[in-house]
């Protein structure tokens, strides 16, 4: 089952984007306090990104993170893929892509033009997933700037 992250997520949300941050699947942890952060702004609003958690067996296996922007590139809103995190006893088991099927309705119903994700180029399973899926890769080099610190 997939369904919107609540309040009442905030310890299990804070637990597996800990344990996503510290897993191959990024290049390096970030602090707590980011975590937090993309909690409290999660509970504000709708406006820039939303959570989902994943359930099964009765209990939260995993957590999604989606962003939102405009791109005259692709005509229209784009939806961000963020983060998608599945305890590792639970990956293949059908939860990934039960996951995309659930956003890819989400963002038709939504009004989106396309959906963007990133991936580690050493997540190998990953990345076969979203080529059965029909990802591509999108031929771009990514800069970025940090302003904190």
């Amino acid at each position: 089952m997939i369904r919107r992250i609540t309040q009442a997520d905030r310890e299990d949300f804070l637990r597996l984007s800990e344990e996503f941050y510290a897993s191959p699947a990024v290049l390096h942890a970030v602090p707590r306090s980011y975590h937090e952060g993309a909690f409290a702004e999660l509970m504000r609003s709708d406006e820039y990104a939303e959570g989902f958690m994943l359930e099964a067996d009765g209990k939260i296996v995993g957590f999604a993170l989606t962003a939102k922007t405009y791109s005259r590139e692709s005509g229209g809103k784009v939806l961000w893929l963020e983060e998608l995190y599945i305890l590792p006893e639970y990956r293949s088991r059908g939860l990934g892509r039960e996951y995309f099927a659930f956003i890819e309705e989400y963002a038709r119903q939504n009004g989106f033009a396309r959906i963007r994700l990133e991936v580690e180029e050493e997540n190998v399973r990953a990345r076969a997933l979203y080529a059965r899926l029909g990802y591509l890769p999108l031929e771009y080099c990514q800069m970025i700037k940090d302003l904190r610190g």
